[in-house]
This record gives C-alpha cells, sequence and structure tokens, in this order.
C-alpha cells in the first residue's frame, strides 16, 4: 500500500472536515491509503509543552512519515494571506529531508480555508507551495476538467482545493468543495501510484 500523508493545521475544523473529503478520495485509488496528521499549535508561553499525544484528532506528524510517504497534500487555514504559523514551523524543521532529497519527485497538492470569498485563498496555497517547490515535489492543483471549478460559487481554485467558511468559521463544506476536495485526493493518490510503478519498471 502506498501511504499517502495528508498532513494539516486546522484552528475551527474546517481544513480538518476537508482533509477528510481527501482522504476519500485518495482511498478511491487502489493500492493508496490517506494517513491523516496534524501539528501542535504554537504556544505564546515560553514553558507551555504539547503533550506527544493530541487530546482529540489524529496523531502528531513525524519527520519518518514525512519522508516515507508516497504523496502529500498539505492544508493550513488562511492567516493575513499565508500559511499559519504552526504548519510553517514544522515545515522549517525539514531541512534534514531537503538535505537528503528524500522528497524530490513526490506529488504534493495544498488546501486551504478562509472565512471570506476574497481573503487570501490563492496567496495562501502560493505559500504552501514555495516549500515544496524546494523540496523537489511534483505540484499538482486541480485542472479545469473538473467542472466544479467552473460551477462553485463557495472555494475552489485551480491551485488546490479551498473553502469558505464564512465570517463565524462555520459554513459546512459546500458540495462543490466537498467534490474537489476529493478530485484532489483522487488526482495526487492516481499521480503517486503512476510514479512509482514507472520506478518500478
Amino acid at each position: 500500500m502506498l501511504d499517502i500523508l495528508i498532513l494539516y493545521y486546522s484552528r475551527h475544523g474546517n481544513v480538518a472536515q476537508m482533509a477528510q473529503k481527501i482522504a476519500r478520495g485518495v482511498e478511491e485509488v487502489a493500492e493508496c491509503q490517506a494517513i491523516i496528521r496534524t501539528v501542535p499549535a504554537i504556544s505564546t508561553v515560553c514553558e507551555s509543552v504539547s503533550p506527544d499525544i493530541p487530546s482529540d484528532g489524529p496523531p502528531y506528524v513525524s519527520m519518518d512519515e514525512l519522508k516515507n510517504c508516497a504523496g502529500l497534500a498539505l492544508g493550513s487555514p488562511t492567516h493575513f494571506g499565508n500559511m499559519a504559523s504552526p504548519l510553517k514551523y514544522f515545515i522549517d524543521q525539514t531541512s534534514g529531508l531537503w538535505l537528503t532529497g528524500a522528497l524530490v519527485n513526490k506529488p504534493a497538492a495544498v488546501f486551504t480555508a478562509t472565512s471570506t470569498q476574497h481573503g487570501g485563498q490563492e496567496s495562501t496555497l502560493l505559500s504552501m507551495m514555495l516549500p515544496l517547490l524546494h523540496h523537489g515535489m511534483v505540484l499538482l492543483g486541480l485542472p479545469y476538467t473538473e467542472a466544479d471549478l467552473l460551477n462553485t460559487k463557495t472555494g475552489g481554485t485551480p491551485y488546490g482545493a479551498t473553502h469558505v467558511a464564512g465570517i463565524d468559521s462555520k459554513l459546512p463544506l459546500s458540495d462543490e468543495e466537498q467534490r474537489l476536495c476529493r478530485a484532489l485526493g483522487k488526482r495526487l493518490a492516481e499521480t503517486a501510484y503512476r510514479l512509482i510503478d514507472q520506478k518500478m519498471r
């Protein structure tokens, strides 16, 4: 089985919901399984230490899980048009993987949620792409053959899956957003499978 890592940080649960839908898309592909992981929040108190296991939700990611995955979906809420600092903090610790080229030629995709329609979704996706490019990963978006990209009145971009959560962050994922999340997961898994298959020939 190929492990497709879905790694995210979620503050209000919207990005976590997207991760679940992306995982469903991953698991539509034979020989692929979704591994859902998160990162701890960053504390403003220097003495504060997070427990090794979160009280709810998926486990925290390990560096080995990132190193050994066949593909990566990276998700974050939008914070002023950028990825959230807990996710950036984790990525900043991956220089060891960069030095060894551990992620080179592995497929990757990105996803985000914002409170408003024009709250910086695309710039946040681009901010997550930059370190993945430095790692030599193969970036995937959503092609316009996905009809929901043309019809959505909520989230959805060619750069990756998105969700408009509303000012109170309580809007559910729209039907279009759910389908685009699944499409992104499926495309990621299919690409990972093809790349591994070609490598083994």
